[in-house]
């Protein structure tokens, strides 16, 4: 399911380096409350909060802890959990559709963070493309182009905002190679490896690759930020967690789950994206914009135009309803997927856009990224959450959650997210 994207030629946009930025986190109740809590001066001979320093050529830089990123906290006893809704990108650059930095605003205004998993070669100038060195391929390849200097600009300007805004970048890796001959569902653990490690590099050198070296730099050390991702085509995942496991990853989101409470593999949180019911059939549909086109207008990524308005609503409806499903159900996760495109004339980002002003604003709901879902994840009780995998799709406990939940759980370890702080 490639994510091709169409980058415009023209002048060098410099983007300026942005600071903390206001935000909101969602508490535990649900209220939104403020993310960034007092800032405390610096103690003598510790580095003053907001330090820059540059990384490598300078593309990426350290500049402290990601500002907007609420530390999770233990589900009490009887406490219900709140409903996350993970939404994702595959392919994240800006263009001339101006698709991120729409989503971005969109994000803000409705108490949300998301994720952005961001093209390697989206980083790599057109003729610095040799560089590229992809598996079972001969240099140079990519099955979606590479860029300009204008559109390396424009995405730097974007996930510079993003992160500061308390967004995840993870990785859509290289190349976007599927099927046979060569696609990433072929790859070895080791090529997966080779293929992340120059998805990191095109990231950490961007500067140098495309001659911006003025530029203001990334404010994260990607080798830090990067925990997770999702293949091309959803191919290749069980070799890439593999790779990906030895590698320090957290998460992957490559495959296709119920709407169930996620569980590890290869030491993974799997948080694959999940099957909705699909409004006017009596199968259901994976929760990504791709999934949607090929079951409405097959291959045509410009299908019939009077059926646009009808197919966005098929989405917007279909993930509404899976959103219900949990939300009064067992409030598993729900992770949808979706690429900055404007196929069926956009039906599917306006059916985005409508879905985010529905859900992310109600009571007891987190639109996060998939980085603070894993952290809530991580910070919970392992006998809770094996407990919360009882609950089939769509299942509330029958005694409520007060009682479902009413055992006390054991005390986070030490250092774990969710722990007490520890006494002075």
């Amino acid at each position: 399911m490639a994510a091709t994207q169409r980058i415009a030629a023209c002048a060098v946009i410099a983007a300026a380096c942005a600071a903390s930025l206001a935000g909101c986190a969602i508490g535990s109740n649900g209220s939104k409350t403020g993310a960034a809590g007092p800032q405390k001066a610096a103690k003598p001979g510790q580095a003053p909060k907001h330090v820059l320093r540059l990384i490598g050529d300078g593309s990426t830089s350290y500049t402290g802890a990601q500002p907007h990123l609420p530390r999770p906290e233990r589900l009490k006893p009887g406490q219900k959990p709140p409903q996350f809704v993970v939404f994702s990108w595959d392919g994240a650059g800006e263009d001339s559709q101006k698709l991120f930095s729409h989503f971005r605003k969109l994000s803000k205004a409705n108490h949300a963070t998301m994720t952005y998993f961001l093209s390697g070669v989206y980083m790599l100038p057109e003729d610095k493309r040799d560089l590229y060195r992809p598996p079972q391929h001969s240099p140079g390849r990519s099955d979606i182009g590479f860029n300009d200097e204008k559109g390396i600009a424009d995405t730097v300007k974007q996930l510079r905002l993003a992160w500061l805004e308390g967004n995840e970048i993870g990785t859509h890796f290289n190349g976007h190679f599927c099927g046979k001959n060569g696609g990433v569902g072929e790859w070895s653990v080791d090529e997966w490896k080779d293929e992340i490690a120059q998805a990191k590099q095109f990231v950490k050198s961007w500067k140098t690759n495309s001659g911006m070296k003025k530029a203001a730099s990334l404010p994260f050390d990607y080798d830090k930020e990067l925990i997770g991702a999702r293949t091309p085509c959803l191919e290749g995942q069980q070799n890439f967690m593999k790779a990906a496991s030895e590698l320090g990853f957290r998460y992957d989101t490559s495959g296709v789950n119920e709407q169930i409470w996620p569980k590890k593999r290869y030491g993974l949180w799997d948080l694959s994206m999940q099957l909705v019911p699909f409004p006017g059939h009596r199968y259901e549909q994976l929760t990504m914009d791709y999934n949607f086109m090929v079951n409405q207008s097959g291959t045509l990524t410009q299908g019939d135009p009077a059926k646009f308005d009808y197919w966005g609503d098929q989405m917007r409806d279909g993930l509404l309803s899976g959103f219900r499903r949990a939300y009064d159900g067992n409030r598993a996760p729900l992770v949808i997927g979706n690429h900055f495109e404007s196929w069926n004339g956009g039906t599917y980002m306006r059916a985005v856009d409508e879905v985010v002003e529905q859900v992310c604003n109600k009571p007891e709901v987190r639109c996060v990224s998939f980085h603070q879902l894993a952290d809530w994840l991580d910070a919970q009780d392992p006998q809770v959450l094996a407990k919360l995998r009882t609950l089939n799709v769509g299942e509330a406990p029958k005694q409520g959650w007060e009682s479902f939940l009413a055992g006390h759980p054991a005390p986070a370890p030490k250092g774990v997210p969710g722990a007490p702080a520890a006494k002075r």
